[in-house]
């Protein structure tokens, strides 16, 4: 790549094109710069800068107590293993699968918090970062290099560090918003072109019986979305089966931690145009991208997006003032009383907080909003049931009964709101595995006197 021109063909004879050309610099010497006991904030999802961390790891003889902060990364974490014990810790603010044995294992660090309260870290000084290691397009013709397909998690945090090593990669395509970064606060530039990671929204291991059971809850969820919300969802399969049946809706907007690949068709169909917002009207708002290629792409100097740091999209107030807010979430259990446990299974972290309480306080304030909680009902080998007489010991409330709505499984809709501990045992009941309602039935009246 050559920075003579832009992107967009442009010749460019601003001043900051000398300090740029000043400051590029191999990957080995840009983290030179990373000592021994330095906290390091690393840009996540799709957008890690594998050049920088590889380099950085490459370095693990020299270094010790290297502390890193991100949240979930996409691909092959080496400093979570255990030669790398003494030389790097991972603190984790919400766990991936890469990261989820060495959280386990005591070789990692699990931080509890909500999505929005993440970036608030760095912005209030609780967590000050040496180095930030970040990910981001070419600059265009006035020196701005976009943070791409991550913004929400990094760029308060880069703003905050003490040193910015930047991965300039002509394959990161240009997010709009408040996305952007100039080259005079990168201190060292390593220059690269190659294809970001990808996260593919199918999951391969689903049996058909499973699709089925996605099916049918995506098809309960649709039936409570109307005409103008405005939705939050995530990746994977039940956010996928909901989207098959908004094809008939109209003007549907984007409030959302996370845009994936699932949205396109929807949005080059004008059923998700943004038009009844009442925040943002037009635009689609968004964090970071986790999918493929295409959702790349599509984001790519589009107008219709608007990125923004995390700290903004995540927050409960600023997504309630989104009349007709759906956030859709799912849980790993929910209890007969409506607590929601989405973050460990027992004492044994597997992800983290994230973006739930958030979303669903905020569709809870949110005029005519509508948060949801969805699951299947059961294990796929029908061994063990998703509505529980109680929480697994140790496990993790993550979601309150108190901010629970509706929770959705195969079986139907359960509105908790305003319901007594009866009503809701009973509502739950009803949408349980009918294998597990007779087991269910009788804690309840051994328990509630139900």
């Amino acid at each position: 790549m050559t920075i003579e021109q832009t992107r967009q063909n442009k010749p460019l004879t601003a001043s900051w094109i000398k300090r740029y050309n000043s400051h590029l610099v191999s990957a080995a010497e840009a983290v030179k710069v990373i000592k021994s006991g330095d906290k390091i904030v690393v840009q996540p999802g799709c957008a890690a800068p594998f050049e920088l961390i590889n380099a950085m790891v490459a370095r693990k003889d020299e270094l010790e107590n290297i502390e890193l902060y991100h949240i979930l990364i996409v691909g092959d974490l080496a400093y979570t293993k255990p030669e790398y014990e003494k030389h790097f810790r991972h603190k984790a603010f919400f766990i991936g699968a890469n990261a989820r044995l060495a959280v386990n294992e005591g070789r990692a660090d699990f931080i509890p918090i909500f999505l929005h309260e993440v970036t608030l870290l760095f912005k209030r000084g609780v967590i000050v970062p040496d180095v930030a290691l970040i990910h981001v397009s070419p600059p265009d013709e006035h020196g701005f290099c976009s943070y791409g397909i991550d913004v929400g998690n990094i760029k308060t945090p880069a703003e905050k560090s003490k040193c910015v090593i930047a991965q300039v990669n002509k394959q990161m395509p240009r997010a709009l918003g408040n996305s952007f970064i100039h080259v005079n606060k990168i201190d060292f530039i390593v220059e690269v072109d190659e294809p970001l990671k990808e996260l593919p929204q199918i999951d391969p291991d689903a049996s058909p019986e499973m699709l089925t059971i996605y099916d049918k809850i995506g098809s309960h969820i649709a039936e409570l979305i109307e005409d103008g919300s405005t939705l939050q969802m995530g990746i994977g399969a039940i956010p996928d089966a909901v989207l098959k049946y908004l094809h008939h809706k109209k003007d549907l907007g984007i409030h959302t931690e996370m845009f994936s690949d699932g949205l396109i068709d929807l949005i080059e169909e004008g059923v998700v145009n943004g038009e009844k917002k009442t925040l943002h009207p037009g635009k689609l708002i968004a964090g970071f991208v986790l999918g493929t290629k295409r959702a790349f792409d599509f984001i790519d100097n589009n107008p219709i997006f608007e990125f923004h740091p995390q700290e903004y999209v995540n927050d409960p107030f600023i997504v309630s003032k989104n009349d007709k807010m759906v956030a859709i979430n799912s849980a790993i259990e929910v209890d007969l009383t409506g607590q929601v446990c989405s973050d460990s299974i027992g004492t044994r972290f597997f992800s983290g907080i994230g973006g739930q309480v958030d979303f669903v306080r905020g569709a809870a304030h949110s005029e005519g909003g509508k948060p949801i909680i969805a699951l299947p009902a059961a294990t796929k080998d029908l061994k063990i049931s998703k509505i529980v007489p109680t929480l697994k010991p140790g496990a993790g409330v993550v979601t309150s009964r108190g901010d629970v709505h509706y929770v959705v499984t195969e079986y139907g809709v359960a509105n908790l709101y305003g319901k007594t501990i009866k009503e809701r045992v009973n509502a739950l009941i009803s949408i349980a595995h009918p294998n597990f309602r007779d087991e269910l039935t009788n804690y309840a009246k051994k328990t509630f006197n139900i």
